[in-house]
């Protein structure tokens, strides 16, 4: 099976005392349960609710290992160490390379905890026999988000980058940065739109091209490749023909994704 260095992706180590409770009290995840070894996927949001890093958690024995986009490291960095106050906690850069193999995790590597069809991540030294791009491509191919691309910071929710369904959220873990609207939002069943996977011939429309029911806005293009992107729907716009610059374009769902998401996410 294919392995990739993840040049996209770096590394943070968050240790001390209290860092699974500082970390814990911020993220969307579960941190003071995490085992070491333990590999979870969350986010911290703003306190409005939206999306600001996503993120991995690896559990140490000393604290947790947080694995995110390269180029919003410092400022992750930086946004922890304004929170930390007077807690017993040390941030700072980890320069150990991330890995990632699919469709399966090999011996060695942590299965990813969003989807098994994601096969698993490494950290540290590994060989690699295939090019990032690889990676993103199977990403694509089964229709999984890649929040740092598909939602520029502070503008959409987590949900709408289907965190709930990516085991990215735990709702019963009490209060974290952001918290009030993202519960409100599921328990409201307010949740209008959603990152999903379109598919048509030829090279990908431009980000923020408008994708159309008609000639009624039903969202708009995200990240993607020849013959297949992400895109930002409204849910209650999903039937029907779709088009993207005058040209049709085929909405997939996911393999991952309940058969009943679209429709209880619109009740």
């Amino acid at each position: 099976m294919p392995i990739a260095r993840l040049d996209s992706r770096a590394l943070i180590s968050v240790t001390g005392e209290e860092a699974k409770p500082f970390l814990h009290n911020l993220l969307t995840q579960d941190v003071e349960t995490l085992a070491d070894g333990e590999l979870r996927f969350g986010a911290l949001l703003s306190p409005p609710g939206r999306l600001l890093f996503d993120l991995f958690l690896l559990g140490q024995a000393d604290g947790v290992v947080l694995d995110v986009a390269a180029d919003r490291r410092d400022a992750l960095i930086q946004r922890l160490s304004m929170y930390r106050l007077r807690a017993k906690v040390q941030v700072a850069a980890d320069d150990r390379p991330v890995f990632a193999a699919w469709p399966d995790a090999p011996a060695g590597f942590i299965p990813d905890p969003r989807t098994s069809l994601m096969g698993g991540r490494f950290y540290g030294e590994a060989t690699a026999d295939a090019a990032e791009a690889g990676y993103h491509a199977h990403r694509l191919s089964i229709g999984l988000p890649d929040p740092t691309a598909d939602a520029p910071q502070d503008k959409a929710y987590p949900i709408e980058a289907d965190f709930d369904l990516l085991n990215g959220i735990d709702f019963h873990k009490g209060c974290f940065v952001g918290q009030e609207t993202t519960s409100r939002m599921k328990r409201r069943g307010t949740i209008k739109n959603r990152m999903l996977p379109l598919d048509f011939d030829g090279p990908p429309p431009a980000f923020g091209a408008e994708v159309l029911k008609g000639e009624l806005r039903a969202g708009e293009v995200l990240s993607g490749q020849d013959g297949s992107v992400m895109a930002l729907l409204r849910i209650d716009r999903l039937d029907g023909d779709l088009t993207v610059d005058g040209r049709p374009v085929r909405l997939r769902k996911p393999a991952w994704m309940g058969d009943d998401v679209l429709l209880s996410s619109n009740a």
